[in-house]
């Protein structure tokens, strides 16, 4: 947002603070300042003069030989015994009694500060007539884009001799650009007059907006006379709250900008272009509300019988319009489309239509003043990639109670500045606001609130006389709260162009900020000293991260975005997932069912990784996230995603040499090695939680839910599909688990953190059981612990893990490997009293499960 320091020095109707003072008060109280420009020292030495005599150069097809009066004010440069001062001009318009911005030799063109390379004019001959300086076009002063003939001013505004900046405002000017972000909720700041009322509040003076702006609007009713007829009709009432319209007849086009409109205009970043356009960006400019001007004949033709007919709509299927700069669109589904009853005319809120837009040849024109919604205003530029200033003020959403009187105020300037040579046709204001709001002129209640409410907020110790004084410096209104006002309770009205004060919250905010927080005292806030309750869950998810990080495994933190393809890649229906309607990224379209999709996409990538020392592959590697996951299937009670704490784990080796066995059992050691084991209970997939998005990429076949002891449902370990493996380019030897955190967190509430390390060494020893092809690995595996456990030593420590599984084909046994190692904190024990407890163990696993020692 580019403010101008002159324009709020105008309206603010008292003598500002230096321009630094205001740019740091602006920064601590309204906005980020971005930047300032001193614009006025582009401007020194530029002079008005009038062109006395103009005579074509002879032998030239446009050049002139200019005699100029400047009123002598211009030292050191040649004059005639009249005292007039040569300039050779090209401009096609240049004429006798012309009054023209004259830059001397010596002068700095303005528009070359733009350019990276400053132009200095001076004097010398063309075509053997001496030139002392030129006669600026508009471009060359760097206030429009012409440069097809000087810049003419008006001879109202001033007279030979004056000085060029100081008649149209560029002395002593800067341009203070502030931060769009600052003003995101404040769509009144983004119009000069909303910057000036909060500059005057910071500076703790009273501001009080134009006549025009507050009271009720010109009445437009008594210049109707219907040579213009005019329909509107809104079938979006809900994304354009007010559309209102006007005819206008016996407007040209022709109208020259205004010299002190168009220099207001290009110092805040605006094009000049003509009257009529010059005047619905000057107003949008100063009250931050769009308009727009189509030509009322283009639109008539498009629409039945004799009357202009503008419709508010939505789109049709497919339905193209081709917008100003000729860009042709296919308009969208969301999108506000204003048209005709025959063909869309423009795009609401954004860009008008080259069908429809005014020209050399416009007479009548429609003046529209509306007020769209701010997110289908947002989408629809977005999506077709059309940013204007239009865009940034309708984004932010203007209040609709202003639109009258800024198109009465717009028509009014058009019959002035035209002589009143402008008709008005017809009226139509379609509103849809409830008379509560249009009657009370605020968009929101009154809202009570105490001075000891903001003070308990702010930590302030204002009165109610302070808090008044504070608010109705920026025309708020409330009534006279008494002498001393400490206990008032304050009734506050948000002014009608306010769309932010809805609560008393924002109230207190508002005082904040105008009072300044700088100036708040500085006291700690008070607070119980007693310790806060420790989160379990926190103290859960930083006890997985030590334990799996010791474990070998490595944290990732992926996003909780991923692409459908990879949904349907390990087998999960994208349909079950949260879509994300405005994605950060094509490849973060849904809400992920599960982590470990995310994890098995960083497996291969990380295999091909290369070490930066040694030029060899990761090729054997742990993985793990603790995060979030959502699904359709489950959502709260205010139908927002419901949020599940999971752990997931993926383990794998490029070189199955390096780690014999299936996979499961590596992740089936890490499982053991996290919860301890002890109170686990794996069995199969049941066929009602196979349709379970966590579930889908594991094989049934090669996997298993996991309960804690007491039912309550841990997750699943488990091999993944081979489709899965295929589609993710994956070893084969890959294995993970997905477990609920919240589950997770309880079991590992009770277990004990830490042990020390024994300072006698362990001794271990493998042991190797036949049995039945058909019995289960965790019957045998827990069997062995058990027994182990009841007759290891006193103050020992044992180990039990899986080495290797192993089943001849077409035999109905097969042999399962374990390797137990104890460690004792009194003593060494001996491999003789290892044995004699693996001889115990193996002969009651005979006994219970038929189990034969090899």
């Amino acid at each position: 947002m580019k403010v101008s320091y002159n324009w709020l020095q105008e309206l603010v109707d008292s003598n500002l603070p230096p321009i630094d003072e205001l740019v740091d008060k602006i920064g601590a109280q309204l906005g980020g300042v971005e930047e300032v420009i001193n614009l006025g020292e582009r401007y020194q030495g530029i002079v008005i003069a009038k062109v006395v005599e103009c005579k074509p150069v002879e032998g030239s097809d446009h050049l002139n030989v200019c005699r100029i009066d400047d009123g002598k004010v211009v030292k050191d440069v040649e004059r005639g015994d009249d005292g007039l001062v040569q300039v050779v001009c090209g401009a096609p318009n240049c004429r006798e009694g012309l009054l023209v911005a004259w830059l001397p030799p010596g002068t700095t063109v303005p528009a070359s500060y733009d350019e990276g390379e400053l132009f200095v004019l001076g004097a010398r001959d063309l075509r053997g007539h001496k030139s002392n300086g030129m006669l600026a076009s508009p471009k060359e002063l760097a206030i429009g884009d012409s440069h097809d003939g000087i810049l003419e001013l008006n001879a109202d505004d001033a007279k030979p001799g004056d000085d060029f900046a100081e008649t149209y405002e560029f002395a002593g000017e800067y341009i203070i650009e502030i931060e769009n972000k600052m003003f995101t909720h404040r769509p009144d700041c983004f119009g000069i007059l909303g910057v000036a009322r909060e500059v005057a509040g910071i500076l703790g003076k009273p501001f009080r907006s134009e006549e025009w702006y507050l009271e009720e609007p010109l009445d437009l009713t008594s210049r109707l006379n219907g040579s213009l007829p005019l329909k509107v009709t809104n079938e979006l009432p809900e994304l354009v709250p007010r559309f209102m319209a006007l005819s206008m007849a016996n407007v040209s086009t022709g109208m020259p900008s205004l010299p002190w409109m168009a220099t207001r205009l290009s110092r805040v970043g605006i094009r000049p272009i003509n009257l009529i356009v010059d005047i619905t960006n000057y107003f949008m400019v100063l009250t931050g509300q769009p308009m727009h001007a189509y030509d009322y004949d283009k639109v008539k033709a498009l629409s039945s019988g004799d009357a202009a007919h503008l419709v508010v709509r939505a789109p049709h299927d497919k339905e193209k319009l081709t917008v100003l700069g000729e860009k042709q669109i296919t308009l969208r589904s969301g999108d506000i489309v204003i048209a005709s009853d025959k063909a869309a005319v423009g795009l609401g809120g954004v860009m008008g239509g080259a069908n429809s837009n005014i020209d050399d040849q416009t007479k009548n024109i429609i003046l529209e003043c509306a007020t769209f919604d701010m997110y289908a205003i947002r989408r629809t530029s977005m999506a077709h990639g059309l940013f204007t200033d239009a865009v940034t003020r309708f984004n932010k959403g203007q209040s609709p109670l202003q639109n009258d009187r800024v198109l009465a105020v717009a028509a009014r300037s058009l019959w002035h500045y035209t002589d009143k040579q402008v008709e008005s046709g017809s009226l139509v204001d379609d509103i849809h606001l409830s008379k509560t709001v249009q009657e009370r002129r605020s968009l929101h209640p009154k809202i009570a609130v105490t001075p000891q409410f903001i003070n308990e907020r702010l930590g302030s110790d204002l009165g109610g006389i302070q808090i008044r004084k504070l608010l109705m410096n920026v025309e708020f209104e409330l009534p006279d709260v008494g002498d001393d006002g400490k206990d008032a309770s304050l009734e506050i009205t948000a002014p009608f162009w306010r769309t932010d004060i809805e609560l008393r919250e924002d109230v207190v905010e508002e005082v904040g900020r105008l009072y300044g927080y700088d100036n708040l005292p500085l006291k700690l806030p008070t607070r119980d000293i007693a310790p806060a309750a420790r989160n379990q869950l926190l103290a859960a998810k930083d006890a997985i991260r030590q334990k799996l990080s010791k474990a070998g495994a490595n944290e990732v933190l992926t996003y909780s975005f991923v692409h459908g393809d990879l949904l349907t890649k390990v087998g999960q229906d994208p349909s079950k997932a949260f879509q994300l309607s405005n994605a950060l990224s094509p490849d973060l379209q849904y809400y992920r069912l599960s982590l470990m999709p995310s994890l098995l996409d960083k497996v291969h990538a990380n295999i091909k990784a290369v070490h930066a020392n040694v030029k060899a592959t990761y090729d054997e590697f742990a993985l793990f996230e603790i995060g979030k996951v959502h699904s359709l299937d489950h959502q709260d009670d205010d139908g927002l995603p419901a949020e599940h704490e999971h752990t997931s784990l993926v383990v794998t080796a490029a070189d199955k040499l390096k780690k014999p066995g299936a996979a499961y059992y590596q992740a089936r050691y890490l499982l053991d090695y996290l919860t301890g084991s002890t109170e686990l209970e794996f069995k199969p997939i049941a066929k009602d939680l196979q349709g379970f998005p966590v579930v889908q990429p594991y094989d049934l076949d090669r996997s298993a839910v996991v309960y804690v002891k007491g039912g309550d449902f841990l997750g699943i370990i488990g091999e993944f599909k081979a489709s899965v493996l295929r589609n993710l380019k994956l070893p084969k030897f890959t294995a993970g688990f997905d477990l609920d955190t919240t589950v997770l967190a309880k079991l590992l509430t009770n277990q004990e953190s830490y042990q020390p390390l024994s300072r006698f060494p362990s001794v271990s020893h493998d042991i190797t059981f036949k049995v039945a092809g058909n019995l289960p690995f965790a019957e045998l595996f827990d069997f062995v612990s058990d027994e182990v456990a009841k007759k290891v030593p006193q103050n020992s420590h044992f180990d039990l893990q899986p080495v290797d599984r192993y089943q001849a084909e077409g035999d109905t046994q097969l042999n399962i490997s374990l390797r137990l190692a104890m460690t004792s904190y009194e003593r060494t024990l001996t491999d003789k009293e290892l044995s004699e407890l693996i001889h115990d163990v193996a002969t009651a696993a005979r006994a219970k499960l038929g189990a034969e020692r090899v």
